[in-house]
């Protein structure tokens, strides 16, 4: 008989979501969430996201970006890959801000994950904009910021809100659509980010999370002095939005994941229906 041959485990190269950590795994994704779980869903919170990016022979199949040299990505990221193949479950390669030096477009899959490790898989990526005009300054105004957008101004605005998770996470009441927000968010002067995730949530997520005087005074500073964006609060806020309270959650409304750089905007879609069987999982 033919002596059977070894097969080499499976490896995926995840970025996770809010932390920012790189991670190769011989894991599944839901193995992954359960391994990196603070404990039992019914009394820990550990949401995340995880970004699924390319390698090939033990090597990331994407150009990191400039970091300033205060690390080796590539190298590390190898180095990971190489402890994976070699027999560990689990081999950190960066510990924090992975997507300040991954492309966007290197993503190839997207998922939501619970603390009880389950995962739902997005779909996507879906490019919505690409952005041509890189002219900005903080006194532009809401019908400025679409022109330069190139999508018309829409009347009326509503106030929306938006929790990022990444370079930070944030909740921001914003006079602007997605992909206002996006462009504003990666060309601002002085406060820009290289890279944004973001989700916009419903209005009713924010009951639980800000005081009333303070939505009330963000809100009005909207209103009168014309403002484009005000932070309500900052820290923990993927544990404290229930993804339910996602647009685009079990709803013909599109929404999900945002990701965006400079250049444009991509969309991971939350797929309809959601399986009943991740809709009453725990965390």
């Amino acid at each position: 008989m033919p002596t059977p041959q070894a097969t080499s485990p499976k490896i995926s190269l995840i970025a996770t979501l809010p932390q920012g950590a790189l991670v190769a795994t011989s894991l599944s994704v839901e193995a992954l969430g359960w391994h990196r779980s603070p404990g039992s869903a019914k009394h820990f919170q550990g949401r995340a996201i995880f970004l699924e990016l390319p390698h090939e022979a033990g090597k990331p199949s994407l150009q990191f970006l400039e970091e300033g040299g205060w690390r080796d990505a590539a190298g590390d990221t190898a180095a990971a890959l190489k402890a994976a193949l070699g027999g560990k479950k689990t081999k950190t390669a960066l510990s924090n801000n992975a997507l300040h030096c991954v492309s966007i477009d290197a993503v190839t899959r997207a998922y939501l994950v619970k603390t009880s490790g389950r995962a739902l898989e997005l779909t996507g990526p879906k490019e919505l904009l690409r952005f041509q005009n890189h002219a900005c300054d903080e006194a532009l105004t809401l019908d400025e910021v679409a022109s330069r957008v190139g999508k018309p101004s829409p009347s009326p605005r509503t106030a929306r809100f938006y929790m990022l998770l990444a370079p930070l996470e944030m909740l921001v009441l914003s006079s602007l659509t997605p992909e206002e927000y996006a462009w504003y968010a990666t060309h601002r002067p002085g406060k820009v980010f290289r890279h944004l995730a973001f989700a916009e949530i419903t209005g009713l997520a924010k009951r639980h999370l800000v005081a009333e005087n303070v939505l009330s005074q963000a809100t009005a500073e909207l209103v009168t002095k014309g403002k484009k964006t005000k932070t309500l609060m900052s820290g923990d806020l993927l544990n404290k939005v229930p993804f339910q309270d996602w647009v685009g959650y079990s709803s013909a409304d599109e929404g999900g994941l945002y990701l965006a750089d400079r250049n444009h905007l991509v969309a991971w879609r939350i797929g309809q229906p959601i399986p009943s069987q991740w809709d009453r999982s725990e965390g």
